[in-house]
């Protein structure tokens, strides 16, 4: 079944073409990723299919049938409003079931709540409600009585994410899902969750993301936005590399063909006199398209800086002894950690574990309550926080570069103009002299990046740098960081950003405990995995030699030594204790062959932790009932 079909879509703001004369298809079951630079119209090609945009010209065509929701970066919401009212705005039949059935409930009307019970069959209604409120657990958002204007940021991401899922689920109509960077202000168990529900969801999902484990994990088809142009892949993100590689390359052949020709064609035009003939006319036509060709350039803009960055001394960064708490909730507790040059960090752990506090704390914006903090005198620490910029209302990009210098340091001893480095980060002469404000929101991350590095630091502080980025400007940030000679900490929920530049992992693993680990994300993860499964594995050894030697110290003594039989009846309450043990014992024992499998299927580090602190508890019970269970069949004996 065709949900949407476009022909000849073109869409500018102003001088600048975002796409032009661009054709697709979206069909049922289609995972989409698209897949492009700031500034390249993702955003508002998305808005023109939710009819929140007008393109310039072409058509879409979207199927009557189906339903389009967007998950945007936009919320908008009543801040008087409950998390549950504002989850039961939602205007789907199913949803309107469940508001007329609690309303019922409330009024106590006999009538009305018949009606509103067959209603609820009507529209499969009864187990919406526990889905959506699974749904806000898996998101952490629990107590459903606060009020939308009290929540973070980050809090009322996660609820409208929560409220699109379960519109998602409610509609029984064809629906396209498109989702923009859905990702940000996840942490990373919160993530793999969502990636686990949308890859085995039956949707249609047209999604932007920068996390590629995440669009590996859930799309198949990837659209490529560049040049005005949209290409489209069938396959993985190394598809989609390989198709773009094969792609460009033909165009260099081609371009390079077109000069050949360019120029012996440029030759004849100037021989021509005023007055052309039609077969002349007709050459001159051929010339412009290849002229056009012939100047084509398809040398892309890198990162690629190799600065003047100012010498690391023998003393890098040391922590002594850090301690932070807020009230009873303890972040940091007598962590003490030695950085080395060139080191390059990641901090993983859920959302609140206290990540930013200690960035915050190693730079001296918030105090510790006991420790101590050692900064080499040669450090100068560049700061890339999720704040983001702070800039003066009418303010241009160009100036607000030239604030710092006029010029940036080069490590051959030559320099580069505020403007060059500008053109560094993908923005053009037009774009630099253009206010901050007309900028993205992405084109903004962009510029603070380059910001920070601008200043040339030597220890480069990163909290959630891929949020609102591009897949290209992380590519060549992340090659940039990997030649980097300084000292870096990450805070990222990015799971191959971090596989990529990280060699040491700080985990903050709840109640002040942080873990130090060599290696990079992936593979503490997997050792936390290979962890678990040992202590299992003890702890089973354990129990079987504790039920051995038991067994023998109760063994009957021989005939000789055989004394008078003082055989006890149990009492009661001791034989309705022997018969709920021996229906439990069962139901744990298949609790605990659950959890191992589920352990040995489980990547996600925070969900590895939660399983194993359950099957510790469930194989302590299991032991205290299964000595129990001797203890009273001694006594039958």
């Amino acid at each position: 079944m065709n949900y949407v079909s476009a022909e000849n879509l073109t869409k500018s703001f102003g001088v600048k073409v975002l796409f032009q004369n661009i054709n697709f298809n979206v069909n049922e079951g289609d995972k989409i990723a698209i897949v492009a630079k700031n500034g390249s119209g993702k955003s508002t090609l998305l808005k023109i299919l939710m009819g929140k945009e007008i393109a310039d010209s072409g058509t879409v065509v979207i199927n009557k049938d189906i339903q389009v929701v967007l998950f945007d970066q936009e919320i908008e919401f009543d801040s008087e409003l409950s998390i549950e009212e504002f989850m039961m705005t939602l205007n789907s039949p199913p949803i309107m079931a469940l508001k007329q059935y609690h309303k019922s409930l409330i009024s106590n009307d006999p009538d009305e709540m018949e009606k509103a019970i067959v209603e609820m069959e009507i529209q499969k209604a009864w187990d919406l409600e526990n889905e959506m409120k699974q749904i806000l657990s898996q998101l952490k958002i629990n107590d459903l009585t606060l009020k939308m204007g009290t929540l973070s940021g980050g809090q009322i991401k996660r609820v409208a994410l929560a409220k699109l899922l379960t519109e998602t689920r409610a509609e029984h109509r064809h629906t396209l899902l498109i989702m923009d960077e859905p990702t940000n202000h996840l942490d990373v168990e919160m993530v793999e969750w969502l990636e686990n529900y949308l890859s085995k969801a039956k949707i249609t999902l047209l999604l932007v993301t920068h996390d590629r484990y995440f669009l590996d994990s859930v799309c198949d088809i990837i659209w490529e936005m560049e040049d005005k142009n949209l290409y489209v892949h069938n396959g993985s993100y190394a598809t989609y590399l390989e198709n773009k590689m094969i792609r460009e390359d033909n165009l260099n052949a081609t371009i390079d063909k077109a000069n050949n020709l360019y120029r012996k064609e440029l030759e004849w035009m100037r021989r021509q006199p005023k007055a052309r003939t039609t077969k002349s006319k007709s050459r001159i036509d051929a010339f412009y398209e290849t002229e056009k060709v012939a100047k084509t350039d398809t040398r892309k803009d890198a990162l690629e800086l190799d600065f003047e960055m100012k010498r690391l001394g023998n003393k890098i960064l040391e922590l002594k002894n850090l301690s932070k708490s807020f009230g009873n909730n303890v972040l940091l507790k007598d962590f003490s950690y030695s950085f080395q040059r060139g080191e390059k960090v990641g901090i993983i752990g859920k959302n609140g574990a206290g990540k930013s506090t200690l960035l915050n704390i190693i730079q001296g914006f918030e105090p510790k309550d006991s420790g101590d903090i050692e900064t080499g005198e040669t450090i100068k620490f560049g700061y890339f926080s999720q704040k983001g910029l702070t800039y003066k209302e009418d303010e241009r990009v160009i100036d607000f570069i030239r604030d710092i210098s006029e010029n940036f340091p080069l490590a051959n001893g030559k320099t580069i103009s505020a403007s060059q480095f500008l053109r560094l980060f993908l923005f053009d002469d037009q774009t630099q002299y253009s206010p901050i404000s007309k900028l993205s929101g992405g084109e903004k991350r962009r510029l603070h990046l380059m910001y920070v590095l601008y200043q040339n630091p030597n220890f480069l502080i990163f909290d959630e740098p891929t949020n609102d980025l591009d897949l290209p400007t992380l590519t060549v940030l992340e090659n940039f960081l990997q030649n980097f000679q300084g000292s870096v900490i990450i805070v990222s929920h990015d799971r191959y950003f971090m596989d990529r530049i990280v060699d040491h992992v700080l985990a903050f693993e709840g109640e002040g405990v942080i873990k130090d680990f060599v290696g990079n994300f992936s593979e503490y993860r997997e050792s936390r995995k290979s962890e678990a499964g040992q202590r299992s594995e003890e702890r089973e050894k354990n129990k079987e030699q504790r039920l051995e030697s038991t067994a023998n110290d109760h063994q009957p003594t021989t005939i000789n030594q055989q004394q008078p039989s003082t055989k006890k009846k149990l009492s009661f309450k001791e034989q309705r204790e022997l018969e709920t043990i021996e229906k439990e014992v069962p139901e744990l024992e298949q609790k605990r062959k659950e959890i191992l499998d589920e352990l040995n299927n489980e990547s996600d580090y925070e969900k590895i932790s939660k399983l194993s602190s359950e099957l510790e508890s469930l194989s302590g019970k299991l032991e205290e009932h299964e000595m129990r269970w001797l203890e009273l069949q001694e006594m039958l004996n």
